[in-house]
């Protein structure tokens, strides 16, 4: 056995010493490369066919592409809304009933004029003028909240009360 005082067994311990500072040193070492492997995995993937740069690459693709469909869907909304738009300024916006007695004959109000409007002030004027025994109906057109032929009072009044909102509404007789 070598003394410790001696050269060779100075020697034997420095070795021993740097030896379990090596072994000390490779546990550590084995542990960070444990976890970079881990880290490695999460980059390259579970078996090193994919990476997180082709992923990201594989959903940048796949967001352009939905974002072109939503573009090309927005393009077909805005076209059917269009669409949808110039058919409802064709549709009756505006609508009244006035009833009245034409004659004066007390028979209860039973003429009726009735003014139907589009968004464009435009439509028809209908008017039912009952008589005891006789019934007559005239339809005038309104251009821009005014009739192409001359409108009666009751009809001006229809038409009025359509573009006011008025609804329906019974006239005094006379």
């Amino acid at each position: 056995m070598a003394d410790l005082t001696d050269p060779a067994g100075i020697a034997a311990l420095a070795a021993g010493a740097l030896a379990l500072i090596a072994l000390l040193l490779a546990i550590v070492l084995a542990f960070r490369l444990r976890k970079l492997r881990g880290a490695q995995k999460t980059v390259l993937g579970e078996h090193g066919q994919t990476d997180l740069v082709a992923h990201a690459a594989g959903l940048q693709q796949a967001f352009a592409a939905l974002h072109e469909r939503v573009e090309e869907v927005a393009v077909t909304v805005d076209e059917r809304l269009g669409a949808a738009e110039a058919r409802l300024d064709g549709a009756i916006s505006y609508r009244s009933l006035v009833r009245y007695d034409a004659y004066g004959e007390l028979t209860g109000n039973q003429s009726t004029t009735i003014a139907l409007l589009d968004e464009h002030r435009d439509g028809i004027v209908l008017s039912s003028i009952v008589r005891r025994d006789t019934a007559r109906i005239y339809i005038k057109v309104v251009r821009d909240g005014q009739g192409e032929l001359e409108l009666s009072p009751e009809e001006i009044e229809a038409v009025r009360r359509a573009l006011a909102g008025d609804g329906a509404a019974t006239l005094p007789a006379g």
